[in-house]
């Protein structure tokens, strides 16, 4: 049993956590529900779309469309490692999670996110390959190789997330229990610890360094070579038609990179922000990309919103 309390020695190490749904103002959490159970409802509905879309079209068994069923497998894992908590929050008032609980959905959700980052590294540098090498662009990225990629990313997520739930289980908690969302957070669970942490805020950085960092790297100079090749193309329609190959990638970036940036900025300089700041941005952050990534490929990219349209558009019955 992991509680020990202390009255001489004033220890309390708690067993549980306190999640948070609108601060300051927990009998109104019931406003919030209804909107993030039609943002769950809509991303499980979307990336199951985009899934079964690319599973029955043969056309769609290509490099870009595989990585994009793996960002959709990553967007679900995601939300559904979310949903419980969340849910339990703002719709049953049910706030306590247990210390394993916590942890445990700490590791998914930053597992898939670090996933995520190396899905859309790697279709970054599967664009630069398209482009450069178009004739040989099969040959060069076959599908078994597509699923090694994809293996190797999570690998590499699991072995990211794998020391951090032994890092958090060495510290003691006799502060506060009560974290700042409605879900578990590395950092979010050190900040309530009682002994000295660098070792948990070191591998943190060294992890957002290597993985982020490093994966935001290879984007960029990806699309620097991109650019490079289709400015040295002649024809005016080939580079437009090069570059709209790429709207619905830098699109999926833009949607990843942004709410993270932003909620690291309101931690790190709006502390004077009200505390519904932060529990916005949070939820934005959490639950805005995977419900937004499928809907940004089905509109932006025509072999899948034409596959889509013949599966909703009714038959026409043959007189």
């Amino acid at each position: 049993m992991r509680s020990t309390i202390s009255f001489n020695g004033s220890t309390v190490n708690h067993q549980t956590f306190v999640l948070v749904g609108i601060p300051g103002m927990q009998e109104r959490n019931s406003w919030m529900a209804f909107p993030l159970c039609l943002l769950y409802l809509l991303t499980l509905f979307g990336n199951f779309t985009i899934l079964f879309v690319i599973k029955i079209d043969q056309s769609l068994h290509e490099p870009m469309y595989l990585f994009l069923s793996i960002l959709a497998c990553s967007d679900l894992g995601l939300s559904l490692s979310t949903m419980p908590t969340m849910l339990g929050v703002y719709w049953f008032d049910a706030r306590e999670i247990s210390f394993t609980a916590c942890i445990t959905q700490m590791f998914f959700i930053h597992l898939f996110q670090w996933t995520e980052s190396g899905i859309l590294m790697a279709m970054a540098v599967d664009r630069l390959i398209a482009i450069q090498n178009p004739l040989r662009y099969t040959l060069l990225l076959p599908n078994t190789r597509i699923g090694k990629i994809g293996l190797a990313i999570l690998a590499r997520a699991v072995c990211i997330c794998f020391p951090t739930p032994f890092l958090i289980k060495r510290l003691p908690f006799c502060r506060s229990n009560i974290l700042s969302h409605s879900y578990c957070l590395h950092q979010d669970i050190v900040h309530l610890a009682c002994a000295d942490t660098t070792i948990n805020m070191f591998y943190g950085l060294t992890v957002v360094i290597c993985t982020l960092g490093l994966d935001a790297v290879i984007i960029f100079v990806s699309y620097i070579l991109i650019l490079k090749t289709v400015l040295s193309i002649a024809s005016r329609e080939e580079r437009s038609r090069a570059l709209n190959t790429c709207v619905s990638h830098v699109c999926a970036i833009l949607i990843f990179y942004v709410p993270m940036i932003g909620i690291s900025a309101v931690h790190r300089f709006g502390r004077h922000l009200s505390l519904i700041v932060h529990m916005m941005m949070a939820n934005i952050y959490i639950t805005v990309p995977p419900v937004l990534n499928p809907i940004v490929y089905s509109v932006k990219t025509q072999q899948i919103r034409q596959r889509i349209r013949k599966m909703f558009q009714p038959k026409k019955i043959r007189s």
